[in-house]
């Protein structure tokens, strides 16, 4: 049976952040709202992204602190025992948890409809209708004003020989083990390798990491990547970089890869579960994004302009699926937008100079603006400076000065064009430095704000004060 649905201000495929943001922002404008989601509501965020690796990392880092409790004089090292089942059985309740009340309670509460269905667009370019096949064999059909594709993306893996026939696991499906695995081969040296890999070592699995590029975290400043590889290297986590994966197959009960380096040499590495963690892609197959001249990109992703309009002027995209930054907190920001320019002509634009980024691994690694590499390719000189940890306070007082802070600054003028840091509160520290580069602030005036004693963020200031003077010849109190 087919019904159909034509009062409607704003249909949305997807039920993560960005369609959420949007939902918000038209319901609370009195416009009627449609969500459909085929699957679990809430996206990747809440459901298999930030929020169960997060928790799961929290937890990896309190039995990891126990593990080095000996660096303090006074305390002994404590092996904390594991029940890695009662551990996913607990993330998987705060998933629960924050889903009810952060989406299925708030829909609700706003009082929109969630239509549970596989979503595609039918009709033509010029009244593009959406087609809704439910799990009871019924088919809806909406028609509205305006469409917002909002779908998230999910994870990729390369093509790689005898990859699918052995099985893999993803970030995803990592999270969802049974039972702890002794040893995980982990591909992708970028944010969801690092802290897949140092969740999984620091619950006791014997992890090796590779990288295809020459260094982890390849797009980072290379002092950065340089620390968090001393970091793991400490940890016992074993590096591969300038490797890529080139067949698996099984092999003594376990999974056996074949790893070749660039010079052409090849070795075997084994291991119980193998991680991949090579990326992500939009999530637009099925959707006959084609029939209504809705044009997608080379990696599947809704090609928009800077309003977040597709190529069909109804149809609309925000989030993961447009192939831009793969942050919760863009989507969020992008679903508010794509909503106002849709439903309220506001032809607003989004500003991604100073997007953050955090890696949450155990010290953080965080940064805001350009690298050095970048502001040179964008013509820009540069005058940067690095400031060790063992000039910080705050680490001096934790025992553990591993990691940096650098500042990347426009030589004559001194305006902050990035920051970069691997630290312990990394991500709080950005968030200055995020609130510094919106503000157009110069090195000289970062170096003369206040900043409070013994917080990881005075390393901003002390940073910017390497520009003027040596802070090694400051007393611990007077920067």
């Amino acid at each position: 049976m087919t019904t159909r649905d034509s009062d409607v201000d704003l249909a949305i495929i997807g039920s993560g952040s960005a369609a959420f943001a949007a939902a918000i922002a038209a319901a609370g404008q009195g416009r009627r709202v449609v969500m459909v989601e085929r699957g679990t509501l809430g996206g990747t965020c809440v459901n298999a992204g930030c929020v169960p690796s997060k928790a799961l990392l929290a937890a990896a880092d309190a039995r990891h602190s126990a593990a080095v409790a000996g660096r303090f004089p006074g305390l002994a090292a404590a092996r904390l025992p594991l029940d890695f089942p009662d551990l996913i059985d607990g993330k998987d309740t705060l998933v629960s948890q924050l889903r009810a009340e952060k989406y299925l309670d708030l829909a609700a509460d706003y009082g929109w409809e969630v239509v549970h269905g596989t979503a595609a667009f039918v009709g033509d370019g010029d009244d593009p209708l959406l087609e809704v096949a439910g799990a009871d064999g019924g088919t809806r059909r909406i028609e509205a004003a305006h469409y917002l594709v909002a779908t998230g993306s999910v994870p990729w893996a390369p093509p790689v020989n005898g990859l699918a026939e052995t099985g893999y696991l993803t970030s995803t499906t990592a999270m969802e083990l049974d039972a702890l695995p002794e040893s995980l081969l982990v591909v992708g040296g970028n944010a969801v390798g690092l802290e897949q890999a140092q969740l999984f070592a620091r619950l006791g699995t014997k992890v090796t990491i590779v990288e295809a590029l020459e260094r982890l975290a390849p797009f980072e400043e290379p002092e950065v990547s340089a620390a968090l590889k001393g970091v793991f290297r400490d940890e016992g986590i074993a590096v591969r970089t300038g490797a890529t994966l080139r067949a698996v197959g099984t092999g003594d009960g376990a999974r056996a890869a074949v790893l070749r380096a660039a010079d052409g040499a090849e070795t075997e590495v084994q291991a119980d579960q193998l991680l991949i963690a090579t990326g992500r892609r939009p999530v637009t197959a099925g959707l006959g994004l084609d029939r209504v001249g809705v044009m997608t990109g080379a990696r599947g992703e809704v090609v928009v302009d800077g309003h977040l309009r597709s190529t069909n002027p109804r149809i609309w995209a925000a989030g993961d699926v447009t192939g831009g930054p793969q942050f919760v907190y863009v989507a969020a920001a992008q679903g508010t937008l794509a909503a106002d320019n849709a439903l309220n002509g506001a032809r607003r634009t989004l500003d991604y100079t100073a997007v953050p980024r955090v890696t949450f691994t155990s010290p953080a690694l965080a940064a805001v603006g350009l690298t050095e590499a970048e502001a040179v390719a964008a013509g820009l000189r540069c005058d940067c400076r690095t400031l060790d940890l063992a000039y910080v306070p705050r680490a001096l007082v934790r025992r553990d000065t591993r990691g940096l802070v650098r500042i990347v600054a426009e030589a004559g003028t001194g305006r902050l064009l990035g920051v970069h840091a691997v630290a312990d509160g990394a991500g709080d520290l950005i968030t200055a430095a995020t609130y510094a580069l919106t503000a157009q602030m110069t090195v000289g005036q970062l170096a003369r704000t206040w900043a409070p004693y013994l917080t990881t963020a005075e390393a901003l200031r002390l940073a910017a004060q390497m520009y003027t003077g040596d802070v090694a010849r400051l007393s611990c109190c007077a920067g």
